[in-house]
């Protein structure tokens, strides 16, 4: 798929992310936190349905022949050909909860390469978009990763890729932080993982990583930090894909300085 092809797409993808966007939006404005674990999760699942056909049906009318991957919570390689990575309330359990942290968001994946993505941060009123060799921008506004050159002056942040993950990973999460805190200047731990990686991209933050991983978490983020000039690998250093078990996106002054620290507390 060639670039001028991707950037003719653009404009149809950020058309229906936003449209989702101002739906969730007015449901927002009407929200009541949950009082209980059930309630919390009917919450998630009636924010997904309010949006969740409509953005399916309209992005897969846009490729013909394209795939969708149905499970938000999946990890792992793609097939081959053309898949969309949506999801349709990233950050959902902040926006149940009335916190501001949260998005709509579809990346277009070809032979198992983020080549297109839009977020939509309603509360903000603003669209992060990116086309591989296009540059990432936030609306219409070229963005870059930041240029710092030491980890003592670095803001990193890591989070759960996922409820759940197990003691192996929430224990190197842990020990993570413990490590970052002696040696950046600040640490942030926060969730979803697109919206720290946003701010990787736009410079507001210097580096992040999971030690395990979800595709519509880091999908859309990988393609802006890359595309704004960051640097993408595993926490080993090798280069990242969706095959990959962990994740680091940083600016390029400080990556090899996270990554050294974060191979030592690995799982």
């Amino acid at each position: 798929m060639y670039a001028d092809e991707l950037n003719g797409l653009l404009p149809s993808v950020r058309e229906a992310v936003e449209t989702a966007g101002r739906i969730l939006l007015a449901r927002f404005q009407k929200a009541n936190p949950p009082d209980d674990f059930p309630a919390l999760l009917a919450a998630i699942e009636d924010n997904d349905r309010a949006v969740g056909a409509d953005l399916r049906a309209a992005l897969l009318s846009l490729r013909p022949g394209s795939g969708w991957v149905e499970d938000e919570e999946a990890g792992g390689a793609l097939p081959e050909g053309e898949w969309w990575i949506v999801d349709p309330v990233e950050g959902n359990v902040n926006h149940i909860h009335g916190g501001a942290g949260w998005a709509v968001s579809a990346t277009l994946v070809r032979d198992g390469l983020p080549v297109l993505t839009v977020v939509n941060i309603p509360v903000q009123g603003v669209t992060y978009t990116a086309v591989r060799h296009g540059g990432a921008h936030v609306n219409d506004l070229r963005l870059q990763v930041s240029v710092k050159n030491e980890l003592r002056a670095a803001i990193v942040g890591t989070g759960q890729a996922r409820p759940g993950e197990g003691g192996q990973t929430y224990a190197a999460i842990g020990r993570s932080v413990t490590v970052m805190l002696d040696k950046a200047l600040l640490v942030r731990m926060a969730v979803p993982a697109t919206l720290e990686l946003i701010d990787v991209a736009s410079g507001r933050m210097d580096g992040f990583w999971q030690f395990s991983q979800v595709r519509s978490g880091l999908a859309a983020g990988a393609l802006l930090v890359s595309e704004a000039g960051g640097v993408l690998t595993d926490v080993q250093g090798n280069p990242w894909s969706f095959a990959s078990t962990s994740f680091l996106a940083a600016a390029p002054g400080i990556h090899a300085a996270v990554a050294a620290l974060a191979q030592e507390i690995q799982p």
